[in-house]
Order: C-alpha cells, then structure tokens, then sequence
C-alpha cells in the first residue's frame, strides 16, 4: 500500500461524499486507502461514512462510540493504516486533496519522515489564527520546534514514524508533540488553502484551552522545574532580608515585628518551593517516562533486511 489518507470524520454529511470521490479521481494513479473515522458525528456522516465503504473497495469506516477530539480520531486511523506514508486531511475542503501528491513527492525526494504543509494565505478565522499562533509559541519552547515550521493538521508521516507514535497510549495524544520526540528529518511545503465549502468551523476556543493544557502538562515538564527558580529566588531574597533585619537590630533602631514576620514568610516560602522542585524533578522524571516517549528510534538496523 503506497499511501493511507487519515480523514477525521466530524459533522460533515455535506461534504465528505465529495471528498472521497475527489480523491479517488486524484489518486487514481498509486495504490492508496482512505480511512474515514467518524469522531460521534451529530449529522448523518456516520450513515454517509457507512455507504462510502460499501462503495468503495479502498475505503475503510471506523466509528467512535463518543467525541473523542481530532488527535484522538486521528491516532485510531493511525492504528489501522497500512500505508508507507500517512496523510492527514480536514474534511472540510480546506486542503485540496490534489497537494496530496505533491505532499508523496517532497517526503521521496527529500526522504523525509514527516512533511508539514503551510499556506501563502490561511482562510481561517481571525480566532483561529490567534490560537494557532499560540500553539506554535509554546510548542517552539516547550517541544523545541523550529519556530519558522507552521504545524498544520495537514501532513504526511513515514510509516516507520507512525508505526513510534503508535505506542503511545495514553488519553491525550498529541501528533505533533509524538512527531518531535521520535523525528527531526522534517520537510515543509508550501500548498494552497480555500474557503470552508459547508458549515462553520469546529474550532473552539474551549478546544484551544484544552489542547493548551494538554501540551503543557503532558509533553513538558516545565511547569513543575519552574518551581526551582521561584523557590531559589525566594531563599535568596528572604535571606538577604532577615541578615538586614538582624543587622539593623544589633545596631538599631530594632526592627517592626512585621517586616521579621514577612522575611521570614519570604525565606521558608523559598525553601518550601526549592524542596518541591527537587520533588517535582523526581516527579517529572516519573511521569516522562510512562508517557510514552521513546528512549531511541532505529531509523536503519544492517542486522536486519530493508
């Protein structure tokens, strides 16, 4: 199988007939599969999805007992793809499915693990594009992504890539915080981005909080080591303020009982926070470890065939 397209199935009984007869028509040419996984539609996709796969022989329907999330959607088409490389794309039109091959040729000719898509121009909501931007912010600190790569839901991953993400089981997967702890063989292209055809966006800002957190507490722990320079600042400053204090009271005048009592607040304050980073350190250490992440991938074994 030369390619699976991933399609996270949401609300779009509309549009998804359309797409996958596009795609047939587009990737008429290689050898393909679309796995359409409906994310508990509240429309009829799922009908629509169901008469899709009895139609199409290439066509495989997953459905979800209840909305999971785009990531999650797309991790469990993930699981079921058989293909070399892995796309995935909106369904809602956005992504004109004929950049698809031109997503196949940069990932060969560059041998690519992963293609990330970007836009001369995104038709997307100013909210959204706010919360993009957001998201690339933190991942750029916090995942160590190149802060010039636009992290489009639009890619193409390497089978042996998918086959690293995979493993990951827990509740909140995140593609993109998977793709860097496996990969940093990352190619980019440059595709167009069209109006939305049918509905509104699914985009929320309820979503963005979400997805915010989820990167901050599940694939980073950086929330945790901040305690250690807070604490320390604190040990520092409560310190230097009780050796004042007890200057200022060997020579006079004797200092208020407020400013011992806030001084020393400050100074066992800072040791409190140092002791917890240690603690958190052990923490974070624990929790990266059953979160998934892998201690090294083989990209090429001599031991064993091509």
């Amino acid at each position: 199988m030369k390619l699976s397209v991933i399609i996270p199935v949401y609300n779009s009984e509309k549009t998804i007939r359309f797409l996958v007869e596009k795609l047939q028509a587009t990737l008429s040419k290689i050898t393909f599969e679309i796995i359409l996984v409906n994310d508990c539609s509240r429309d009829r996709s799922e009908a629509v999805c169901m008469q899709l796969s009895k139609t199409y022989p290439n066509v495989r329907f997953i459905s979800l007992r209840r909305n999971y999330g785009e990531f999650n959607a797309v991790m469990c088409g993930l699981n079921w793809a058989f293909g070399d490389y892995c796309v995935m794309i909106d369904d809602d039109f956005q992504n004109p499915p004929e950049e698809i091959l031109k997503l196949v040729e940069v990932a060969e000719n560059g041998s690519f693990d992963v293609v990330y898509t970007y836009y001369s121009k995104k038709q997307h909501s100013i909210g959204r594009n706010l919360g993009s931007r957001l998201v690339n912010w933190l991942t750029s600190y916090l995942l160590n992504k190149p802060k010039d790569l636009y992290l489009s839901s639009f890619k193409l991953i390497r089978k042996e890539v998918v086959q690293e993400i995979i493993k990951y089981q827990g509740p909140y997967p995140y593609i993109d915080g998977l793709i860097f702890r496996i990969t940093k063989n990352i190619g980019t292209v440059q595709v167009a981005h069209l109006k939305r055809e049918e509905g509104i966006s699914n985009y929320t800002w309820q979503k963005l909080v979400s997805l915010f957190l989820n990167i901050l507490f599940c694939y980073s722990s950086l929330p945790i080591r901040l305690f250690m320079p807070i604490g320390f600042g604190l040990f520092t400053l409560g310190f230097f303020l009780l050796l004042f204090l007890t200057v200022q009271w060997l020579i006079g005048p004797d200092p208020k009982g407020w400013q011992v009592v806030t001084a020393t607040i400050i100074f066992i304050g800072g040791i409190q926070c140092t002791l917890l980073s240690v603690l958190g350190e052990y923490i974070g250490k624990s929790f990266m470890a059953q979160s998934g992440q892998p201690q090294y991938v083989i990209k090429y074994n001599s031991e064993e065939p091509v």
